[in-house]
């Protein structure tokens, strides 16, 4: 790092210094240079708008035999800034830059901070309320659409079951919303077997009657209410079905029976269209 001097205005001689420190005993070679003609300074009235106008304004000088007219400037290869303080600089002024509220510098300004910053609030938190909405309207949407059902499933929300093809006696199975739903045309034998049914015996208690619309017909989920396995029908110790699993019995009203089942097997909703047509998936 070094330090530039300047040594007399009109002379034009240099002189630097290394790391700052001038040799002691040091005397400045003055380089003589041809006398030219030197015009009289003229007067620049000049506005200080910059910082470095306005240390043109209050540059340091001192004087001296040895060193006239030293000057201290800042730059690249200097090691230190002087700053100094003078009473005589004219400042421009920047009441045109200023805020009505703001110019009389008597008051303070956190007596005006709310009229100053009602703008920059509104602005700020009508864009994030409006972003916000977005937001939230973006999530709700995503998150009904995956609760919502995919569109295969929906296009199998109901089906229909031609019941007259199915024999007196026999179960047939058929398949609604990805579960195998059993339709058992029953025998008056089984109908009155399953009325006789002491319903206090029951796990899970259930008269017939509320579990068919028809007596002649029991329509049920096909799916065993212990670990979700699928039941044989027409199988098991009560003529019903049988869960080949974990060995749950059901009678064929679909009651569980015997075995570790903690539930009756799941009457869909349903509703009977006409004599021969069974609709899954509709209620009256």
């Amino acid at each position: 790092m070094s330090t530039l001097f300047r040594s007399g205005p009109a002379t034009g001689s240099f002189s630097k210094v290394i790391c700052g420190m001038r040799p002691t005993g040091y005397t400045p070679v003055m380089v003589e240079k041809s006398p030219t003609k030197v015009k009289p300074p003229q007067q620049i009235c000049r506005e200080p708008v910059t910082t470095n106008t306005l240390q043109e304004r209050a540059a340091f000088k001192t004087g001296g035999a040895m060193t006239p007219g030293l000057r201290v400037t800042k730059g690249i290869n200097v090691s230190s800034q002087l700053r100094f303080a003078h009473t005589d600089v004219v400042f421009p002024s920047l009441e045109d830059y200023r805020r009505d509220s703001t110019k009389d510098t008597t008051k303070p300004a956190r007596n005006s901070e709310d009229e100053r910053r009602a703008f920059t609030h509104a602005l700020t938190y009508g864009v994030g309320g409006v972003m916000g909405l977005f937001i939230a309207k973006e999530a709700v949407h995503d998150i009904v659409a995956y609760k919502s059902m995919a569109a295969d499933m929906r296009a199998l929300a109901s089906i229909e079951v031609e019941i007259g093809d199915i024999p007196e006696g026999t179960s047939k199975t058929f398949e609604w919303r990805g579960k195998p739903v059993f339709v058992r045309h029953r025998t008056a034998e089984e109908i009155a077997r399953e009325k006789a049914v002491v319903v206090s015996e029951l796990r899970d208690p259930q008269q017939d009657s509320e579990r068919v619309k028809k007596e002649e017909w029991s329509v049920l989920i096909g799916v065993c209410t212990h670990l979700g396995c699928v039941p044989i029908a027409g199988a098991g110790d009560f003529g019903g079905y049988y869960c080949p699993c974990h060995g749950s019995h059901y009678d064929a009203s679909g009651r569980i029976r015997k075995g570790p089942a903690p539930l009756n097997l799941e009457v869909p909703a349903y509703k009977f269209k006409d004599e021969n047509t069974l609709v899954v998936g509709a209620s009256d």
